[in-house]
C-alpha cells in the first residue's frame, strides 16, 4: 500500500503494509532520534510530532499516518522552540540522557503551544505518559515552565 506523509517537511510516498508503525518505518529512513524502546507507548522514546501533537510512533499504523505530518526530534531542533525548551531545562537543571528525550521535548513544546495558563498539576497531568529516567518530575515540571518562560522572554527570567 502507498501512503503519503509529510516527515520533517517534505512530502513522501512510502510503500508499505498499512499496519507497519510508524517507529519502523523513520528508523528505516534514516531518523534516528526515533528510538525502540517498550514498543508499548509508555517509555517515550520514539516520541515524534503528528500534526503537531506528541505520540508514541511505536503504537501509531502507517494507515493512520496518511496524509500527516510528521515532526522528529532532529528537525524540531532547528526551531525557536526546541532553542526555549532547551534553556528552560538548563535552567531547571535537567541533564538529558537520550532515552525519552523526544518525549520530555515535544511534551514541553506541547505545554508552550497551550494557549491558556497551566499550573503545575495541568504540566503533571501532561507528562504522567513520560518514564523520565534521568530526572524526577519535580524537575521536568519546572523545566516545563522555564521553558514557557524562554519561549516567552528569551533569557528572562
Amino acid at each position: 500500500m502507498q501512503i503519503t506523509m509529510t516527515i520533517n517537511a517534505e512530502k513522501q510516498t512510502i510503500e508499505c503494509s498499512p499496519d507497519k508503525t510508524m517507529m519502523n518505518i523513520l528508523r528505516e529512513l534514516g531518523w534516528l532520534s526515533v528510538k525502540s524502546g517498550c514498543e508499548e507507548g509508555i517509555c517515550g522514546s520514539c516520541t515524534v510530532l503528528m500534526d503537531g501533537v506528541p505520540v508514541p510512533s511505536c503504537c501509531v499504523p502507517a494507515a493512520l499516518a496518511r496524509n500527516s505530518e510528521i515532526i522528529t526530534l532532529e528537525y524540531f531542533q532547528k526551531t525557536a522552540e526546541y532553542r526555549a525548551i532547551m534553556a528552560g531545562f538548563r535552567k531547571a537543571g535537567i541533564s538529558l540522557c537520550g532515552y525519552c528525550n523526544a518525549a520530555k521535548v515535544f511534551t514541553a513544546y506541547q505545554v508552550i503551544c497551550t494557549k491558556r495558563s497551566l499550573t503545575r498539576q495541568d504540566i503533571a497531568t501532561m507528562i504522567q505518559g513520560i518514564a523520565p529516567c534521568c530526572t524526577d518530575q519535580d524537575t521536568l515540571i519546572n523545566g516545563m515552565i522555564y521553558s514557557i518562560k524562554e519561549y516567552i522572554t528569551p533569557g528572562k527570567d
